[in-house]
């Protein structure tokens, strides 16, 4: 059985909770530059650009930026993240994940290979309250369905490998907003792999710090009857290889 800890909240924490609202790169010409010094200026929120007298804004802002501003309010309150994925660079997608948790799944894949012809091994799905896996030979099939119950995805280079992956397999299209933490963390100084990354931030695999995405071609079941067993063996890897630990 796999155990999460449960995560501390602080004030730095709640704050979090209105991340997007603070936002203002998403608006055409707006750099983080110039968002740093809308911010220096008082400037800290939608609501207070759209109160202010007069706004500072570069040359490339456009001129309705209210406007922008209103349209982000209407997105936000239709619970639409594309509105704001297409236009933040993908190393500022983590900005999404506070106002959109309640609709994002944690997604990873085992497959037998890199290239066309191999197949997927495992998925797993992760929303914050439970973890769904998926087999080959047993349960693969209900991930297409399943996944539809979420917006938006949170990979490690799922950009380039785990969604081409699944939409090539199952010969589906994925709409979903996509976070990408690769991208993410390597905005902040952190290279390599994901389980590079995971040391540089202090987490820890423990029992499971050897185990690779082979271990889980290995325990693809030959038939049926092997699948509940290779599923029940698995899982502690597929579901949530690491553990994390606190500062």
């Amino acid at each position: 059985m796999v155990t999460l800890s449960r995560p501390r909240v602080n004030d730095d924490a709640i704050a979090l909770l209105v991340m997007l609202k603070n936002t203002f790169c998403h608006i055409p010409g707006i750099s983080p530059a110039a968002e740093q010094r809308l911010w220096s200026a008082g400037i800290d929120c939608w609501d207070t650009a759209l109160k202010a007298d007069r706004l500072v804004l570069p040359r490339r802002a456009p001129t309705a930026f209210s406007q922008y501003l209103y349209a982000s309010l209407a997105h936000l309150d239709s619970s639409n993240p594309q509105h704001f994925a297409v236009s933040l660079q993908a190393n500022q997608h983590w900005r999404l994940f506070p106002e959109f948790r309640h609709t994002i799944a944690y997604l990873d894949i085992e497959t037998t290979g890199l290239g066309y012809g191999n197949t997927i091994t495992t998925i797993v799905l992760y929303d914050g309250q439970r973890i769904r896996h998926y087999v080959q030979g047993d349960n693969l099939n209900d991930f297409m369905h399943d996944i539809r119950e979420y917006s938006t995805v949170v990979t490690y280079n799922g950009k380039s490998f785990d969604v081409p992956f699944i939409e090539r397999f199952f010969r589906i299209k994925m709409h979903h907003t996509h976070i990408d933490l690769m991208y993410v963390l390597r905005s902040l100084g952190y290279t390599g792999g994901l389980k590079s990354c995971e040391r540089q931030l202090g987490l820890e695999r423990k029992e499971l710090a050897d185990v690779d995405g082979f271990f889980a071609v290995r325990l693809l079941p030959t038939s049926p009857r092997e699948s509940r067993f290779s599923m029940a063996y698995s899982h502690p890897y597929v579901s949530n290889p690491m553990t994390w630990r606190s500062p």
